[in-house]
């Protein structure tokens, strides 16, 4: 039903960093209030302490952060920092889940000496602020919400301290796929080729969380190197039990075979996730996969045969027929033509499809099933997600923080948008020596002089995808988590008859 906007439906955005900090540890958050000026970038260098140190003191985005991890709406602000509320605003809504998050960060008192600390904790956003800035992690990750302030866990008696919440996250990693790779990558090596699979797994995964099990509020990152993260942030998601974590995982596993077995087959009937699942994958798979500007799979002589001899045996008549039809110097068929020719030849040779004739006599139902999977099962193998399964499964697992930097590439671990995940390009997130180029000619320009600009990241190309992540992402959750403290409070009231 329409009615009257109320203030449960505004979109709130994100006023300044509030000043309660050192000014000494403070980021930058208005347009002039930097009065630190980065060093001349050497695009040479991906990554050093003085750059991981410039990228903490003005770009990262503590205030998105805490507003995130304390889940309380009143961080958020409809002024947009105009107001002089704003200023005071994280002195007055200190969080009551914030201080009560486990963050752990890896150190490095000394080049190549690394420190792991963990169980840490922060009152406010002032505190994490300080902390990161003076310390300056090369690493931070984020862990479970619980009973208290893990800081205090030395103090606790034994087991004392327990999870009570966290938010579901999944890892996804390339390396993963190490085993399907064709286009020469393998470990920590990544090429556009590869990086597709990730792209299809963001589409399947999310498509499942939300689909299958009613999440709404997901979230996606790149993980600066070579895989994404994903978050679920729903309330019923960060309250999920470590068994309830483990069923959910373990419904997005498909067993694909292992180093010893490499044949796996699916159950009949197909359960309906993977069939959704199939009708993203095939697609893709045909495209990124197939050809030669591809992974090549029916790219050669030598691939297709290949592809051939994984058929089930009791489909050999098909594996004949095609292996000499396409070697034959009159076939120019393309890799993509070349499969939908062997799905249909499967489907004929089985007695279904438009051409279908009957089956062979000597054509058991389990053979059948075989044979009508192996498209599937084909299409999976290289592209349905592999999940670290393991991350997923306990509260208590740490994951990488987004908007932190990798290490090895100078990368910053940016928001993804699932529209757009098809379009993502990991070789083009900005490194930080790139940002501090990127700081320094907005502020050698004396043109631009934008009082929209709250935050130094806004003068860099993370103004782009941060913002969508506080538009798309973190309002919304806000939001809802507004319309359910004054639900619950309105219940409350009509429990004791306080109208």
């Amino acid at each position: 039903m329409m009615g009257a906007a109320n203030v449960d439906d505004e979109e709130f955005e994100f006023g300044d960093e509030t000043d309660n900090a050192s000014k000494d540890a403070r980021p930058s958050t208005g347009p002039q209030s930097s009065t630190k000026k980065s060093a001349p970038a050497d695009s040479s260098v991906v990554f050093s302490p003085e750059l991981l140190g410039m990228y903490y003191s003005r770009l990262f985005p503590y205030q998105m952060l805490y507003s995130w991890l304390s889940y309380d709406p009143s961080t958020a602000n409809p002024n947009n920092g105009n107001s002089s509320k704003t200023k005071n605003l994280s002195a007055m809504s200190l969080s009551a889940t914030f201080p009560r998050r486990e963050f752990s960060m890896t150190i490095e008192p000394t080049p190549g000496n690394e420190v792991y600390i963990r169980y840490q904790s922060f009152l406010s956003q002032e505190e994490l602020t300080s902390a990161i800035i003076k310390r300056r992690p090369t690493k931070i990750d984020i862990g479970a919400v619980f009973n208290y302030p893990p800081k205090d866990n030395k103090s606790l008696p034994s087991e004392k301290l327990q999870t009570q919440e966290r938010e579901l996250v999944f890892d996804i990693d390339l390396t993963d796929y190490d085993g399907v790779r064709m286009c020469g990558c393998s470990g920590a090596k990544i090429c556009h080729k590869c990086w597709k699979f990730m792209g299809m797994a963001v589409e399947v995964m999310d498509q499942g969380l939300r689909e299958d099990f009613g999440f709404e509020h997901v979230a996606w990152f790149y993980s600066g190197r070579r895989g994404v993260h994903c978050w679920v942030c729903d309330d019923v998601a960060r309250k999920l039990t470590n068994e309830a974590r483990s069923a959910v995982a373990t419904y997005f596993e498909v067993n694909l075979g292992s180093d010893k077995n490499k044949t796996f087959h699916l159950s009949s009937p197909l359960h309906p996730s993977l069939s959704r699942a199939y009708k993203i994958l095939e697609p893709q798979f045909a495209a990124s996969v197939l050809p030669e500007e591809g992974h090549g799979l029916l790219a050669t002589r030598a691939s297709w045969t290949n592809l051939l001899l994984t058929l089930p045996k009791s489909a050999s008549p098909v594996t004949s027929r095609l292996e000499e039809k396409w070697g034959s110097s009159r076939d120019k068929s393309t890799p993509h033509e070349k499969w939908n020719e062997l799905k249909a030849s499967l489907m004929t040779f089985i007695g279904k499809g438009t051409n279908a004739k009957k089956a062979p006599k000597n054509l058991s139902t389990t053979e059948r099933i075989r044979i009508e999977h192996w498209p599937i099962e084909t299409v999976f193998k290289y592209t349905y997600p592999r999940l670290d399964i393991n991350v997923s499964k306990m509260q208590n697992h740490l994951l990488k923080s987004p908007f932190c930097v990798h290490p090895k590439t100078g990368r910053v671990c940016v928001p993804m948008e699932v529209a757009e995940v098809e379009k993502f390009d990991p070789f083009q997130v900005p490194t930080l020596s790139q940002l501090m180029k990127e700081l320094d000619e907005y502020e050698v320009d004396q043109s631009n002089n934008d009082k929209a600009v709250v935050h130094d990241w806004q003068k860099t190309s993370l103004k782009e995808p941060f913002e969508k992540f506080q538009k798309k992402f973190l309002v919304p959750l806000l939001n809802e988590e507004r319309r359910s403290k004054r639900e619950a409070k309105e219940m409350k009231a009509a429990v004791v008859g306080d109208f």
